[in-house]
């Protein structure tokens, strides 16, 4: 029997792939980096075929919150890398992250600021060399009437999402309300879109002086995390916020939401028509404040940190209902070490979780494994709407014909117990330590390259792409 002429350079054969509207048993076709068809019997016109009989397949998923080779100051930087981090994602079925460029302090002693360009080019070479999927920044705004003369400018270099914090005025990162009421009127009607970190500084700094004593910190140790940061932080600064982005109609898109009345409060403002687009993070939907009570409690200490079970819950409804739209890691990642270096202080404690390589898997197996999201849900979660809202779709975030063929391919039913020293993350433990979670990817293709095989990942350092934008803020 004669051969059909060879069409594509690699066909993923006989799964369930999952497409923007359902899941439908077929083949993906690959050719040049780019899918080219999905239908049956399309593996006889392959160079190469990758079989994910009895498996899903899904779009690589798009996490636009990540930190790697951050450094928060005082010596200290996270510990994974551009290596480690991007290699982390890739066995967790992430083929795009978006990581944040931060303008610091000039090494000169002369007060200034870098520009957000050379913000830019100082995050290009953090992520040479090193990435092996794709990523972008968003550009942060910490010096508003030095940083905004350069909004537009960023847009057309390919830089259309911003970010602005509310709080973190120690560390010359804090933007006023002033800052980011004028932010969202600059970004009106450009195509760029401002991300924020939404909690409130006086209150929160008034709960920390409260209880900054040597004898409450002996008391009570990691629990004045939470203790200090109550509901009212974040709830007041996503209301002030909301009420703002409805008055300018600047867009807006509130990054890592924890609590079950900010996700009310940002789902009443957009049915009214506010342009406000939200995230939760993987770590808000299994885990609460309960982790501060145990002897290593310390190590849980992120911003905003985890809050009650009931706002568990309300934030899963939360993803269903469409008041949040996206879920991300805030992946933030430090070892037993530099969080030990606390010593007692809760304030001297570096911020972060490390999530990459579990996005995928936390999502999958308490929300779709547990019948609180569709499979198609998950997937619009965590890639179709984070790579619209971000100016990244068509390219990424779905199984569509011309997107990039990023592709993750996992098994419906087989679980992996969470084992730091077998993942691909520098961190040396994990808040999911020990639990056993669905959806690691058995194969991760990023442009269609094959980067994770049988779970081992096998892609070259620097093969990752940064991706140009030319603007963001649809509505998924």
């Amino acid at each position: 029997m004669k051969r059909e002429s060879v069409l594509y350079d690699l066909v993923v054969a006989g799964g369930d792939v999952v497409l923007p509207d359902r899941m439908l048993r077929a083949d993906v076709a690959v050719s040049k980096g780019r899918i080219e068809a999905v239908g049956p019997g399309l593996a006889a016109k392959a160079r190469k075929i990758v079989d994910a009989a009895g498996h899903l397949v899904l779009p690589g998923a798009v996490d636009v919150h990540v930190h790697l080779d951050l450094p928060i100051g005082g010596g200290v930087t996270t510990s994974d890398d551009w290596r480690s981090g991007t290699r982390a994602a890739a066995r967790g079925g992430v083929t795009t992250v978006v990581d944040f460029a931060t303008p610091y302090a000039r090494n000169d002693g002369s007060g200034e600021y870098e520009s957000l360009s050379e913000a830019v080019d100082h995050w290009f070479r953090r992520a040479e060399g090193k990435a092996i999927v794709d990523y972008t920044w968003h550009v942060c705004i910490t010096r508003y009437d030095q940083h905004r003369r350069e909004i537009r400018s960023m847009i057309r270099r390919g830089f259309p999402t911003f970010k602005e914090f509310m709080i973190y005025g120690s560390r010359g990162l804090m933007s006023d309300d002033r800052a980011v009421y004028c932010t969202l009127e600059d970004l009106r009607g450009t195509g760029g879109l401002l991300l924020l970190h939404a909690e409130s500084p006086m209150i929160l700094d008034e709960m920390v002086s409260r209880y900054h004593k040597p004898s409450l910190m002996k008391r009570f140790g990691a629990r004045l995390h939470a203790m200090t940061r109550p509901p009212v932080v974040e709830i007041d600064a996503v209301q002030r916020a909301a009420l703002w982005c409805e008055v300018t109609g600047g867009p807006l898109y509130i990054v890592h939401v924890s609590c079950g009345r900010s996700a009310e409060i940002i789902g009443e403002a957009r049915r009214r028509g506010a342009p406000l687009l939200a995230e939760t993070c993987a770590h808000y939907l299994v885990l609460d404040e309960s982790v501060f009570e145990r002897p290593d409690g310390h190590l849980f200490a992120h911003s905003p940190q985890v809050k009650t079970p009931a706002d568990r819950q309300r934030l899963w409804r939360a993803l269903k209902e469409g008041e949040l739209l996206a879920v991300s890691t805030d992946t933030c990642t430090f070892t037993r070490k530099q969080k030990g270096a606390w010593g007692g202080d809760w304030t001297r404690l570096p911020n972060g979780l490390p999530g990459l390589e579990t996005l995928v898997p936390i999502v999958y197996t308490h929300g779709v494994l547990k019948g609180r999201l569709t499979i198609t849900e998950m997937c619009r979660l965590v890639a179709t709407q984070p790579a619209r809202m971000m100016g990244l779709y068509p390219r990424k975030g779905a199984i569509v014909r011309g997107a990039d063929a990023d592709l993750a391919i996992i098994h419906p039913r087989k679980r992996m117990r969470v084992d730091p020293d077998q993942m691909e993350t520098n961190a040396d433990w994990s808040p999911y330590q020990g639990w056993n979670l669905a959806g690691f990817a058995r194969t991760t293709i990023s442009r269609g390259e094959v980067i994770v095989d049988d779970y081992k990942v096998l892609a070259s350092d620097g093969r990752g792409q940064w991706l140009r934008r030319e603007s963001a803020g649809g509505e998924p």
